[in-house]
């Protein structure tokens, strides 16, 4: 009988397949690291072969012999990345651009200088940042003979991750589903497909974008060569809006983060498109049948790759886990401060030309007092945001974590204590993926609605209450204010 999910879930450091019961048990997992390509400061590039290729073999993996138990296919995906790839070959042209690369800020700056960053915030719900796919699109058809060439022979295809995967796992569907379609700029919220004079803007070519479609329903079909037999794909969400669904916040004002290489906070907003004056983003939640429900997004570009960058340049823990017990393991910081500005400064700064900044080291600090300070950013960024949702008329009264730096307990009350605010996190921390699970089972008729999937298929939770003296608080945030001021 096909009754299982099989979730897909492409990030920035890894791939993974997933198997889902229609309970929410998780039931199997393969997943595979991918290569980091820093070609220059600032950029940052994966090769779409091998995410195809790495995909393919977890999913084959945990799919086994029985492909015929699964039900639909489910995928989720670090958004913005760009693919360029040939129709008529089915090959990548070039690397991808993943989102956390900063090459076009000099073009989105030029584009803020001729006064089009409004009516493109008005349209789009974005603002002009290298973070987004348009002008990652652009940069390739500028500096790419062979996606310029493709181009002009009418086989381009340009997609971001999800797209790529659902290309090849169907042999030529090519679609995106509207919540990564909003993070383009090429999107307008209240449009149905890509946007001419938004592509004109960006010299984006229409023709080599993918059709739009629902977050879930029957979107396409998996071939039989790639898994042992013709699956449906009934579940597409970029990574932020999956966990925002897998962590149940269907409801207007419910609000969650989620902590993995970056960390993203999103505030379900019901059908009302949102505006911010603080400068946080509108984005589609998810979609069906044509109808959207949104968000308001504030994101933070380093998160988890802070704890990823001592660890692998700096050489100063062994591993990630080994953060909260250098952290318990002092009373403080010993004042010192991180601003993890490392692929510049997202929301609410939206400042691309920032740098890290490590301040208040003495001959008393050492791994423990860095670690941390690393830790402690999590909680000064995420304050940052709360700051600019509430000025927008989008206070939180409890916040909702996930992700794999979630389970760190001692970050978990951090968060609570900066925030003066009660914090919930899931027992299964990778809501993320569990969206496309629940996504996907509403889209075969599994479930019958988001509401009823989020029922059945969320497990329990755990709750951290604030306990930091009010000064005590002021005093890391004056730090952290000062800091910022350097980066």
């Amino acid at each position: 009988m096909a009754d299982r999910i099989l979730v897909l879930d492409a990030g920035t450091t890894s791939t993974r397949a997933m198997i889902f019961a229609p309970d929410g048990t998780l039931e199997g997992v393969a997943q595979a690291e991918l290569t980091q390509h820093y070609p220059k400061p600032g950029w940052v590039e994966h090769d779409a072969g091998e995410i195809w290729e790495k995909t393919l073999s977890c999913a084959r993996e945990v799919v086994g012999e029985a492909p015929e138990r699964i039900a639909a296919i489910g995928i989720t995906n670090q958004r913005e990345t760009v693919v360029a790839w040939d129709r008529e070959t089915g090959e990548p042209l070039a690397r991808a651009i993943v989102w956390q690369d900063r090459r076009t800020a000099e073009f989105c700056a030029g584009m803020k200088d001729y006064g089009h960053e409004a009516e493109v915030q008005r349209r789009t719900g974005l603002l002009l940042d290298p973070y987004f796919s348009g002008t990652k699109m652009r940069w390739m058809l500028d500096h790419d003979e062979v996606v310029r060439r493709a181009a002009g022979k009418g086989t381009l295809a340009f997609g971001t991750v999800e797209s790529w995967l659902v290309y090849k796992l169907s042999i030529g569907a090519h679609l995106t589903d509207a919540s990564n379609a909003s993070r383009t700029l090429l999107l307008a919220l209240d449009g149905a497909q890509f946007d001419e004079e938004l592509c004109e803007l960006f010299g984006v070519p229409r023709a080599a974008l993918p059709e739009v479609v629902d977050t879930h329903g029957r979107l396409a079909e998996c071939q039989t060569d790639c898994l042992g037999a013709a699956i449906p794909i009934c579940g597409l969400a970029g990574d932020q809006q999956s966990a925002t669904i897998g962590q149940g916040c269907l409801t207007f004002g419910e609000t969650k983060a989620t902590y993995g290489t970056g960390a993203f906070v999103l505030t379900n907003k019901g059908q009302e498109i949102p505006r911010s004056d603080n400068r946080l983003l509108g984005t589609v939640l998810y979609q069906q049948a044509g109808q959207r429900t949104y968000a308001i997004e504030g994101a933070c570009f380093v998160a988890g790759s802070l704890v990823q960058y001592l660890r692998d340049q700096l050489g100063l823990i062994g591993s990630a886990s080994e953060t909260e017990a250098l952290a318990r393991s002092i009373e403080d910081s010993g004042e010192v401060v991180i601003v993890p500005a490392l692929a510049g400064l997202g929301a609410p700064h939206w400042a691309p030309e920032a740098r890290g900044v490590i301040s208040g080291l003495s001959f008393a600090s050492g791994r423990a007092q860095i670690a941390r300070a690393a830790l402690e950013a999590m909680a000064h960024q995420t304050h940052d945001l709360a700051s600019a949702f509430a000025a927008d008329g989008a206070p939180w009264s409890r916040l909702r974590i996930d992700g794999g730096m979630s389970a760190n307990d001692w970050m978990a009350q951090d968060l609570a204590d900066i925030l003066d605010l009660e914090v919930e996190r899931p027992d299964f921390v990778e809501t993320t993926a569990l969206g496309a699970a629940m996504l996907a089972a509403v889209g075969c008729g599994m479930h019958a609605s988001l509401e009823v999937a989020a029922q059945a298929m969320r497990g329990g939770t755990r709750c951290f209450a604030p306990q930091m003296a009010d000064a005590v608080r002021s005093a890391r945030l004056s730090r952290y204010a000062k800091a910022l001021a350097a980066a």
